[in-house]
């Protein structure tokens, strides 16, 4: 006689999720499927605890998690509660760009090392650049190098608009994964905050993007490769100079 009943092996078990997992993952799909949108303000711990039928210590474990994911955030004063987060490459670059400054902060790593991984995604953000940008990329090169023409190299906001430049750059890759990084990558660690700038450095950086502007204008990866390779050791033996000088 064949028995019939059901082999046990068939079935798995299904975990039972703690209720501030429960929170989070239904907080969570709202916020991936756009039930709560960009940019609108939860309810209160207050309210969120009443409505999921569990306590403020668990919403707040909840919000924790989630403010960590990088899709919420705290608004401007002390009681001005959470709102969400952009869900796109963008938020990406803002979490990379928190979590480096906080480790950088705590020592783990150096600013050299995170100099170097940025330098790293250059090359080929450049490379990329050349092959995939558009009129809009072209327009945002352009207008950023005026800005830089128009700057004395003194200037503070010399850094910000280098940012600016090599983060649109890596926009015209056509790959948000490696914009995220780059654009993070250059929030947490200037290039140009650790070289002393002098008027050398600020005329030949600019000729850098411009020359860099142009091969990727001109649809050449070889030589969008090439000038930002110049670029990049430029800067590095300059810093070395800068800092040899200083120790003398």
């Amino acid at each position: 006689m064949t028995d019939s009943s059901t082999n046990p092996a068939a079935f798995s078990a299904i975990p039972v999720q703690r209720p501030r997992e429960q929170v989070e993952s239904q907080l969570r799909r709202a916020i991936l499927d756009g039930s709560i949108v960009e940019g609108e303000r939860l309810p209160s711990e207050h309210a969120l605890a009443q409505s999921f039928n569990v306590s403020r210590a668990t919403i707040r474990e909840a919000l924790r998690s989630l403010v960590e994911a990088g899709l919420l955030a705290k608004g401007p004063g002390t009681t001005s509660g959470l709102y969400v987060e952009s869900v796109d490459h963008n938020a990406l670059s803002r979490v990379v760009s928190e979590r480096l400054t906080n480790i950088l902060d705590l020592g783990s790593v150096t600013a050299e090392e995170v100099a170097t991984f940025r330098d790293l995604l250059e090359v080929p953000s450049a490379r990329l650049a050349a092959t995939h940008r558009d009129q809009r990329h072209l327009e945002q090169l352009r207008e950023i190098i005026d800005e830089e023409r128009g700057t004395t190299f003194d200037d503070p906001i010399v850094p910000v608009l280098n940012a600016r430049f090599h983060s649109e750059v890596a926009n015209a890759s056509g790959n948000r994964v490696l914009a995220a990084f780059v654009s993070a990558l250059h929030r947490t660690a200037h290039p140009l905050a650790f070289v002393n700038t002098d008027e050398e450095l600020g005329r030949v950086a600019v000729t850098h993007h411009i020359d860099l502007y142009r091969a990727i204008e001109s649809a050449d990866p070889d030589e969008a490769v090439t000038v930002m390779r110049s670029h990049l050791d430029y800067l590095r033996s300059h810093a070395a100079a800068s800092g040899a000088s200083a120790a003398r």
